[in-house]
């Protein structure tokens, strides 16, 4: 798979393409307006045949490959909690066929020295195609902008300061302008941070119970809001990250019914758990933005269905045992979750009828590539076999057989889940069977 612009791609270790007969799997393909019963045929890494199943299969589910735009992969600098090899592996075990990494690393990827070693690194050493986003402000400081075309030149698939917001409305005005002469577009983080300080969870009645700080809904919704209006006003498109409150999904559906190229994501625990689940205190359930009321997970469910939030993404992110064993107060945001996304999401809303498989699999696969510019992950004769097969019938245990990912710090530790993936083909090459 590689972007349909510049110079910029997504880079693997090189292996051998494979080649196999998946015979009598139910074959869902949204792009191709595919939903049937087939054998399918890779030959060399290519998709060489679609025919007629004559044995079925009922359990067995291939979707094309999946494609995450935001996953922390922490390199450089913190490879005890993931790596290029670990977290591409534990990619490819969730499912997926392509991944777009984020730049909070350390030293964080804001010059051509740092993505060229990442580049360099990914060429030996990941199992599936990654690609790398620089910053929007060099040292994620919010003051002076990263050299926006030196680094698209060099392969940035485009620009995030993801795990801060861009304060300041002169700057990020700049950085728009700036990533429209780059050829490339802004991932934002939106976060107001005087009305975000001191939060630790949703704030409401949950937050009130426990006497824990409060992080209210507007401390995301006023940035979409505000970034909304300059990415009109410049006539630049934007992809809002993570969203997680009601008031932001309406803000996002509003630009676009106004013409603003402006695009969406949301993340599986969002769509699955409210902050009624934080009345635990497993400080696996501290993720940034935080889980909030029954009011935001309906909005951000029925914007996956309408399509104003065009992409599931899982902001994987890992962090050490001894990180997340402290107190709730004090222990890092984030979560893991490439290697349970698809199953949770199958098991929860897919199973009970709340999200149609077909948007799933949509949502997971071309509407995260369309985004971004990559080409989409097809099931058509002649295309690139990017495909992930999956036993709909199979039940698992989350971590009974441990992680690919160096980190165990999932939220569905212990929970049983229905959807197993089998196998994953990416980009021509067999990137994981069970």
């Amino acid at each position: 798979m590689a972007l349909a612009t510049g110079s910029a791609g997504l880079w693997c270790k090189p292996t051998e393409a494979v080649d196999i007969v998946v015979a009598g799997a139910r074959v869902v393909d949204p792009l191709e307006g595919l939903d049937e019963v087939l054998d399918v045929t890779v030959e060399g890494g290519v998709i060489t045949s679609l025919e007629q199943a004559r044995a079925p299969r009922p359990r067995l589910l291939v979707t094309p490959g999946f494609v995450d735009p935001h996953v922390h992969l922490r390199a450089p600098g913190r490879e005890d909690e993931e790596d290029l090899a670990s977290g591409t592996a534990a990619a490819a075990a969730g499912g997926y066929c392509a991944i777009l990494a984020m730049p909070n690393t350390d030293p964080v990827v804001d010059s051509a020295a740092v993505l060229g070693a990442l580049i360099d690194d990914a060429k030996t050493n990941a199992q599936i195609p990654v690609g790398f986003f620089a910053s929007i402000t060099r040292d994620l400081a919010g003051e002076e902008l990263s050299d926006m075309v030196e680094l698209a030149e060099c392969g940035a698939v485009g620009f995030t300061d993801d795990g801060r917001p861009v304060r300041s409305a002169g700057l990020m005005r700049r950085a728009l302008q700036y990533s429209g002469a780059a050829g490339r577009s802004l991932s934002l983080h939106e976060e107001e941070p005087t009305l975000a300080s001191g939060g630790h969870m949703h704030e409401g009645a949950v937050s009130a119970e426990l006497g824990i700080g409060g992080w209210p809904s507007i401390a995301e919704s006023v940035m979409v809001e505000r970034d909304v209006a300059l990415a009109q006003y410049e006539s630049r498109p934007l992809h809002f990250m993570h969203l997680s409150a009601q008031e932001s999904v309406d803000a996002l559906r509003r630009a676009r019914e106004l013409g603003v190229e402006a695009s969406g994501e949301v993340s599986p625990h969002h769509l699955c758990l409210t902050d009624e689940a934080v009345r635990s205190l497993d400080t696996n359930l501290k993720m940034n933005p935080p889980l909030g009321a029954e009011a935001d997970r309906q909005a951000l469910l029925e914007g996956v269905r309408d399509g104003t939030i065009e992409a599931i993404a899982t902001d994987h992110a890992p962090h050490a045992l001894h990180e997340k064993e402290l107190p709730f107060e004090e222990a890092p945001f984030g979560v893991t979750g490439l290697e349970t996304a698809f199953s949770v999401l199958y098991s929860r809303l897919v199973m009970t009828g709340a999200l149609g498989l077909g948007v799933l699999i949509e949502r997971m696969t071309s509407g995260p590539a369309r985004i971004f510019g990559l080409a989409p992950p097809r099931i058509a004769v002649g295309q690139p076999a990017n495909l992930t097969l999956i036993d709909v019938e199979r039940q698992w245990v989350v971590g009974e057989d441990g992680f690919r990912s160096r980190s165990a710090n999932s939220w569905l530790i212990g929970e049983e889940l229905t959807g197993c993936i089998v196998m994953t083909i990416a980009d021509g090459r067999l990137a994981y069977a069970a």
